[in-house]
């Protein structure tokens, strides 16, 4: 059974999802995901917003270990460091395909641009989740399986009254289901982006040599 990540390390990982949560961010990493290696002039154009504030949300995104940079001449190319990104968007994509009936965006490996107000609604849906108290509890659960609160509590070195204040903003953000049996409630993870995001972060930390590279 895998172990849940050491704190500093989790702390890295909310802080990287953070920074996924915003709409622009996630388009730009969108962009880098269907077309490869580009430069912030073919970013910008892809995503349809200004240079500077593109350039912007790509430092922010260096800064956060998501992208890294090479120079081919007198330009730049940027492309997706983590894998977390790209396997979220391979989620996001069925889920597109699910709710809109579209045959090609469920075949595993199709890369096409989403709807804009599609992904905005995916990086507020982030957002939501994209909180080191909050992964520790999701991961708690992807790990140990459906837990009551004291249980969860205990494994995630949390006072019990705020992990009950979390799990009711979790479960009211659909990220969590209950169920009651007798004197305790039980909980478990649904599926979704927060399970996929979780689910890469560990993926990445038990593929590294040296666990100081996450």
């Amino acid at each position: 059974m895998q172990e849940q990540l050491p704190q500093s390390v989790m702390k890295k990982a909310a802080k990287g999802i953070s920074y996924i949560a915003h709409p622009l961010r996630l388009r730009i990493l969108e962009f880098l995901d269907v077309n490869g290696s580009s430069s912030v002039s073919e970013i910008t154009k892809g995503v349809n917003e200004e240079q500077m504030i593109v350039s912007q949300s790509l430092k922010k995104l260096r800064e956060a270990n998501l992208v890294r940079t090479k120079r081919k001449g007198l330009f730049i190319y940027y492309d997706i460091y983590e894998e977390y990104p790209a396997s979220i968007f391979a989620c996001v994509r069925k889920l597109f395909g699910y709710m809109t009936n579209n045959f090609y965006f469920l075949v595993d490996g199709y890369k096409a641009i989403l709807p804009k107000d599609y992904t905005t609604m995916v990086a507020n849906r982030i957002k939501l989740f994209a909180n080191y108290d909050k992964m520790k509890i999701l991961e708690f659960l992807l790990l140990k399986g459906e837990s009551n609160v004291s249980d969860i509590a205990a494994g995630v070195d949390m006072e019990q009254l705020k992990v009950s204040q979390y799990l009711k903003r979790l479960r009211d953000d659909g990220f969590v289901t209950c169920r009651k049996s007798g004197r305790f409630v039980y909980y478990s993870i649904t599926k979704g982006v927060h399970m996929t995001a979780l689910q890469c972060i560990h993926k990445r930390y038990d593929g590294l040599k040296n666990k100081e590279d996450f």
